[in-house]
């Protein structure tokens, strides 16, 4: 019996929910419960920094472009950690702790900055006790993130026609979860006090905790380690190799600790890495590939470094997009004041809505042979991306009679740039699996998501060019703030524009060099 009609003989004793595995919707409920803490913590970060600590635009956005950063590097390190040793539902509950910890010590405060004789006075324990917090969040995700989605994987033979409908689901929950936090956690975090919706986030990753613990036994084994008694080893001063790696990140805590704080080292360390897994990649392009297989990874390359300049465009939401939306934007909505943050939650809102029109779109175009190659998609969204700071540019035209523009510029913009992601990244990883040679698909993944992550390094810091430096005690003049945003989202408007216009034009020449890969 072959390992798929195994999975499914047993999948077939499972019970059901809806026509899926139980186990999916123990798996969506932690990642809807993670995100949850996730984006709420996000989307408040930059405004916690600025405006209770005191923190300048620029020193906030180093602080948030170094979280960014080693958030999305540090799962490739706890997926091999969960492949080679620990297997999923170690991971997923060992990162969903430190995940706990985290978003809870995020909720102590200390007290506020103050100015003094034009000194910012600031509680300095407080802020290394934030600093380690993240810390423990990037570990945490680093375990967590990669490995809940295998483990959706596990619970579905190869074969299964249900596969793709349960990853859905999943894909639901993730933006569920982020969609309900950005309107509700940044809310409690901007009227009520910032640790409380720090803590509500904290709390928020306590249920996924409890969902997961308790749903164990509805994942059957999959998310087992592949082989326990290597865990069992003694390995070090008596220590079995399990609890070895759970020590060795204590370590690695204090190294995230420092690497937080200090943005170009990250930056120049995401940079250097970059540099060397591209030179190894074309080193086995040009010793070890055949001329077909060396064309579709130059594909892939050019693919990946694209996604740069997506997602630099994209990752504005948390930095500039939000610091834009609590200066200079009329957020008074039919009555109601919402706040800056909040405007976050438009991005899930436009996935869960759009995104069945655009898997119904594409299928619609495929059937009358009408369907964009990937090369196209990831241009149109990258031209997407360029027309939403369009919208803002546009609307910074209109302002009102206090100078402030209106919320609906920024609704349009978010639309925009989901457009955008719809586009670009459901088709992202299938382009990696597909082009890259069998034996390196591991290496090319590390480099897609090292490109996320160094792209969310790029992000703050083009967002710095619009940093406003306000004299101690002073508040931000409202005129002079939108004169810089302008100035900067004009630019990444020319910039998606450019590029996606760019990677049109040589689409063809792409499409040509992936030998019949859709």
């Amino acid at each position: 019996m072959t390992e798929s009609s195994t999975v499914a003989a047993a999948n077939a004793t499972q019970p059901q929910f809806l026509g899926h595995p139980v186990g999916l919707y123990v798996c969506f409920l932690t990642e809807m419960w993670e995100r949850f803490s996730f984006y709420g913590m996000k989307y408040l970060l930059l405004l916690y920094l600025t405006k209770y600590h005191l923190f300048s635009d620029a020193g906030g956005l180093d602080v948030l472009g170094s979280y960014a950063g080693l958030v999305y590097a540090m799962p490739v390190i706890g997926g091999m950690l969960a492949d080679r040793y620990l297997g999923m539902r170690k991971a997923v509950t060992f990162g969903a702790i430190l995940l706990c910890l985290g978003h809870l010590g995020l909720a102590y405060e200390g007290f506020q900055a103050y100015v003094e004789n034009g000194v910012v006075v600031q509680d300095t324990g407080a802020i290394q006790v934030f600093y380690f917090s993240l810390a423990l969040i990037i570990m945490g995700v680093g375990f967590l993130k990669p490995n809940i989605s295998t483990i959706v994987g596990q619970l579905y033979g190869k074969e299964d026609a249900r596969r793709d409908s349960g990853f859905t689901i999943f894909y639901m929950g993730i933006n569920t979860g982020s969609f309900i936090a950005t309107l509700l956690v940044t809310y409690v975090g901007e009227s009520y006090g910032w640790g409380y919706g720090f803590g509500l986030a904290g709390i928020g990753m306590v249920l996924g905790l409890i969902v997961f613990l308790a749903g164990q036994k509805y994942l059957y084994g999959y998310a087992e380690p592949s082989n326990p008694t290597l865990l069992k080893e003694k390995v070090f001063a008596g220590i079995d190799r399990e609890w070895l790696i759970y020590l060795a990140t204590i370590p690695a805590l204090f190294v995230m600790w420092q690497l937080v704080q200090y943005n170009p080292v990250v930056h120049n360390t995401l940079l250097g890495l970059s540099f060397v897994v591209l030179v190894g990649i074309i080193w086995f392009m040009v010793t070890q590939c055949t001329k077909e297989e060396r064309d579709r990874m130059m594909v892939l390359i050019v693919l990946t470094i694209s996604t740069v300049v997506f997602w630099a465009l994209f990752e504005q939401s948390a930095s500039s997009m939000t610091l834009y939306a609590d200066r200079v934007m009329d957020r008074n909505v039919f009555g109601f004041e919402t706040t800056a943050g909040q405007y976050g939650a438009l991005n899930p809102m436009f996935i869960i809505t759009l995104a069945p029109f655009f898997a119904w779109l594409w299928i619609f175009l495929a059937k009358r042979n009408m369907e964009p190659s990937t090369p196209v998609k990831f241009a149109l969204g990258i031209i997407q991306a360029g027309l939403g700071f369009g919208a803002l540019v546009l609307g910074a035209q209109f302002p009102n009679e206090a100078g402030l523009v209106g919320a609906g510029w920024m609704v349009l913009a978010y639309m925009l740039h989901t457009m955008g992601e719809l586009c670009l990244s459901p088709v992202g990883l299938s382009a990696v699996t597909k082009l890259a040679v069998h034996k390196v698909v591991g290496v090319m993944m590390g480099a897609w998501f090292l490109a996320t992550a160094y792209s969310e390094l790029l992000a703050t810091q083009l967002a710095k060019l619009a940093a406003i430096e306000v004299p101690a005690g002073e508040t931000v003049e409202v005129s002079a703030a939108l004169a810089g945003y302008t100035e900067l989202f004009s630019f990444l408007l020319y910039v998606g524009l450019g590029i996606g216009v760019f990677m049109l034009c040589i689409s063809p020449w792409l499409k040509k060099r992936m030998h019949g890969v859709h």
